[in-house]
This record gives structure tokens, C-alpha cells and sequence, in this order.
């Protein structure tokens, strides 16, 4: 089902990015149960004051703003961790109810329940005795 519901679609482009960092494409692991499906996205440095998610059509959104890391009054000597903001796209189906659709995040890690229609759900038909 999740082929048909959600799909990854290529980052918008960088004529539209407000800030002069490096973007990052964030790493998503997509669940799904009979109710939903489940986006869980790896954003280190968000909250929820630097991230948002926007869904226009049946395009997705995900974007993240992340601070530079800098400690006051010191001089970086040496980083092997880049700070950079997060984007990533995707393409929703008919098939998610999207005023259902409920977003958290929590040391840096989103997460987005994308409920599923009433009509795509599966549902049990009760079989009487002829």
C-alpha cells in the first residue's frame, strides 16, 4: 500500500532557499499499519520552533532551520560535523486523510502520523447464516 500512498520527490530548487547554507536531505523511515502510515525523519539540531511542514496539494514538505553550533567567545579548532538546514518532498495519495495528519518532534527526530482515509481502510463484513 505505502507505493501508492507516499512517494520521495526530488528537492525544490535551490532558487527558492531563503538562507545561504547547506540544505541536507534528511533520512526517513516510512511505517505503516492498517490506520496509517508513518514518517520518522532524522533532523539533529530542529525543534519545534525550526521546523516546518507544509502541505500544499498532495505535496509534503518537510523543512528544518538548524542554528550554527558555535560556542560564544571560542574559536573552532577543528568540526567533522557540518550544520546545514534539512529539506525533503514528498507526494501524497488521495488515499491520506490530510486534515488528520498529526506532527512531533523530540530531540531532533520528526515524526508524522499520516492517517489513512476511511474509504482505504480495511474493513471486516459480517457473514450471517443463510
Amino acid at each position: 500500500m505505502m507505493d501508492k500512498d507516499i512517494q520521495k520527490t526530488e528537492n525544490v530548487s535551490a532558487a527558492e532557499r531563503v538562507r545561504n547554507v547547506k540544505t541536507f536531505v534528511p533520512r526517513v523511515d516510512i511505517y505503516e499499519n492498517k490506520d496509517a502510515l508513518y514518517l520518522v525523519a532524522d533532523m539533529p539540531g530542529v525543534d519545534e520552533k525550526t521546523v516546518d511542514i507544509e502541505l500544499e496539494k498532495n505535496i509534503l514538505t518537510i523543512s528544518g532551520r538548524v542554528e550554527n553550533g558555535r560556542v560564544d567567545g571560542a574559536t573552532l579548532m577543528y568540526s567533522e560535523y557540518e550544520i546545514g538546514d534539512y529539506e525533503r518532498v514528498f507526494t501524497l495519495s488521495d488515499e491520506i486523510d490530510r486534515d488528520k495528519i498529526v506532527a512531533t518532534v523530540k530531540n531532533g527526530v520528526l515524526r508524522l502520523e499520516l492517517p489513512k482515509a476511511e474509504q482505504v481502510k480495511p474493513k471486516k463484513i459480517a457473514i450471517s447464516a443463510a
